[in-house]
């Protein structure tokens, strides 16, 4: 029996080169073997975030992280609760136990990580099987910030590393040409790539970011941010061809996951140039045009205490985004008339207001260019921006009486039990401080 073992693993092998799929050993974390394909970026990070090399990283002892004030380890990190996706309800208990002092801590090791220069943890694999010898490589920025993230929002590292083993290709409407976009196999993660504007703007406003999902934790502030949980480079060499590939991408939540929506909306607060005359097929997305002219017909009732829910989280979203310099972020919202909730889930929010907008912004007003003088630009300062995206998401909503059983509102870090919750305490409290 033993000597048949090769045969079977070789046959096994070629089976897998066939499809594509290249079977690297030796084996990753919990025994996992994960086939690596070459036109799936998420199966290589799938495959760097199993391997030993990463592992070692992750947990082992940095001599300047022994050095901080906190005691040197990310443990206690990892041990912060800093924001469920839909499982606030299933980690009450384990909460309770931690957030008691998660605001200086974290606050301590986010101060610290500026000083740190190994915040990426970097792998590098050869595979070099028949197909041919190719050598890839894995950059995970902010690795043990994002690890401490996906502790609280997916069910496990486990689960989340299989679920990026497998992608496809996805066209999603009002995506930028000739960036990828990808979901993984399971529908549970969207894949989008990251432009170097982009995460030059992210590497910058990361430790507010992870602060803020904290901080809103701690203080179970409403937010509607939809969760970025990790953010990648991946680059691959071909030594026979000299093909090389190199693309910075995000993994983020599927607001989209296991719903089925009669409408969705991507809304920005204006409504010059944002209007889809395509209002055909289950997954078309309609602009702020579309809601607007849909109103008198088929507006979006919500009760008033859901509405108050949508408004501080917006509210909330819109006062950190602003404080990081973001703008042109958009709230993408999904009606289930199954259900009668609305998702909500801020996406796009990438970007930071940099020189060449404020130039652009700057030209248009002064007219400088031969334009009307003080005319409104297309560009304008995250500070109005928010301003115009909190009055319109106001108006586009509708309340009505709780007593005509309205719309559950659904922050995309809520679960209805968590509205259920929020709504409760409001009634007992009053409504929360807004950030």
């Amino acid at each position: 029996m033993a000597e048949d073992r090769p045969v079977y693993v070789s046959l096994y092998r070629e089976l897998e080169w066939q499809s594509g799929a290249r079977l690297l050993l030796p084996l990753g974390i919990n025994d996992l073997v994960l086939p690596v394909y070459d036109d799936e970026p998420t199966s290589i990070i799938a495959y760097a975030l199993t391997s030993s090399e990463y592992n070692a990283q992750m947990s082992g002892s940095d001599k300047a992280r022994d050095r901080l004030d906190s005691g040197g380890s990310f443990s206690l990190f990892d041990s912060v609760n800093l924001l469920s996706l839909n499982s606030l309800s299933d980690l009450s208990v384990d909460m309770s136990r931690s957030l008691s002092s998660a605001d200086e801590q974290v606050s301590q090791l986010l101060q610290s990580s500026l000083y740190l220069k190994d915040l990426h943890a970097r792998v590098s694999f050869t595979d070099e099987s028949p197909p041919g010898k190719v050598k890839y490589s894995v950059t995970c920025y902010y690795a043990k910030e994002f690890e401490a993230l996906r502790k609280i929002c997916c069910p496990s590292e486990t689960d989340f590393i299989r679920s990026l083993g497998r992608c496809r290709k996805w066209g999603a409407q009002g995506g930028k040409s000739n960036v990828f976009f990808a979901k993984t196999l399971d529908d549970r993660f969207i894949i989008k790539q990251v432009t170097k504007t982009e995460l030059e703007s992210f590497i910058k406003f990361a430790p507010a970011y992870f602060k803020y999902l904290t901080d809103s934790i701690c203080t179970k502030s409403p937010t509607s941010l939809a969760k970025i949980l990790g953010i990648y480079q991946v680059s691959s060499k071909h030594f026979k061809g000299g093909k090389e590939f190199k693309m910075d991408v995000l993994v983020m939540e599927n607001l989209l996951f296991k719903r089925n929506f009669a409408r969705l909306y991507d809304l920005k607060g204006s409504t010059r140039a944002r209007y889809n005359p395509d209002t055909s097929g289950s997954n078309t997305v309609l602009l702020d045009q579309n809601l607007v002219e849909a109103m008198p017909t088929s507006p979006i009732f919500v009760g008033s205490k859901a509405k108050r829910l949508l408004e501080r989280a917006v509210w909330n979203d819109t006062s950190f985004l602003a404080s990081i310099h973001v703008m042109d972020y958009s709230l993408l919202v999904g009606v289930d008339e199954e259900r009668s909730e609305l998702v909500l889930g801020t996406i796009d929010f990438m970007r930071q207001y940099t020189w060449d907008k404020h130039l652009e912004t700057w030209v248009k007003t002064s007219g400088l260019l031969g334009g009307p003088k003080n005319s409104t630009p297309t560009v304008i300062s995250p500070q109005q921006y928010k301003k115009r995206f909190r009055k319109a998401m106001t108006a586009y909503f509708l309340m009505v009486p709780d007593q005509w059983s309205p719309a559950t509102v659904v922050p995309s870090n809520s679960s209805s039990a968590d509205v259920k919750d929020e709504e409760e305490r409001d009634d007992r409290q009053g409504v929360g401080k807004n950030s």
